[in-house]
């Protein structure tokens, strides 16, 4: 199974390369002229999971992720590592654009070729922001359990941004039963609860690896969601 999905990753990323390094000096160009600052971000990011001792900390891979800077370069100058929200002011224009359209993210096709990451994956977290939701959501971690983070998957072709279901899904007639478990006030819209959506997808991803006829299914669904959910400007 891993040596499947390592040439299919493989394959994709060097094809994906080749169709759209035209592209990469127009968004340069475009980032330049919208605001100050690099073309190319470069931020530490946790893959798979290594080890979880005892007491439940765990280790993980680490690797610099590539994108294409889409918020002002002093964005986290006075708040530290958040995570970004559906209209978040640090977003430039251009920026609010790719990230729609998802092609912040090709320049990871390149952390594909070198191993870091896979085409289809779960998302990769940042560490510190990863630590707050192992100890806040169960079995956080096991969604990296086996498997590199990936540019798509399963959960960000089947939810909207940062994890909320899309209006009239399946899932979204089960929210209730899903979010605020503990029935605390004031947690409306809570980072936690969009992620412990999120990691039901994940994990049925992860699932799907065991057995190559549902890795199979697997894949070829999320890579056919993936053009549709950049046209339409859906999930994350």
């Amino acid at each position: 199974m891993r040596v499947s999905k390592r040439i299919l990753d493989i394959a994709v990323a060097f094809v994906g390369l080749l169709l759209t390094a035209w592209i990469f000096p127009i968004i340069a160009v475009l980032t330049k002229w919208d605001s100050p600052g690099p073309v190319f971000f470069r931020q530490r990011r946790a893959g798979a999971l290594k080890h979880r001792d005892s007491r439940g900390r765990c280790t993980f891979e680490m690797f610099p992720m590539y994108k294409f800077r889409t918020m002002r370069p002093d964005a986290e100058k006075y708040t530290g590592a958040v995570l970004a929200t559906e209209n978040d002011p640090r977003i430039t224009r251009i920026g609010r654009i790719l990230r729609k359209t998802r092609m912040d993210e090709l320049p990871q096709l390149w952390n594909v070729l070198r191993g870091d990451m896979s085409i289809i994956g779960p998302r990769p977290e940042r560490p510190e922001l990863f630590e707050h939701l192992v100890m806040a959501i169960p079995f956080f971690e096991e969604r990296m359990r086996g498997v590199k983070p990936g540019i798509t998957g399963f959960a960000q072709v089947s939810l909207g941004y940062s994890g909320r279901p899309l209006p009239g899904s399946p899932i979204a007639a089960h929210l209730d039963t899903l979010v605020n478990p503990f029935k605390l006030d004031q947690t409306d819209g809570s980072e936690a609860d969009d992620m412990r959506v999120k990691l039901l997808f994940d994990l049925a991803y992860v699932s799907s690896l065991e057995r190559f006829s549902t890795f199979v299914k697997m894949e070829l669904l999320v890579l056919f969601k993936t053009p549709l959910v950049m046209l339409r400007g859906l999930g994350r």
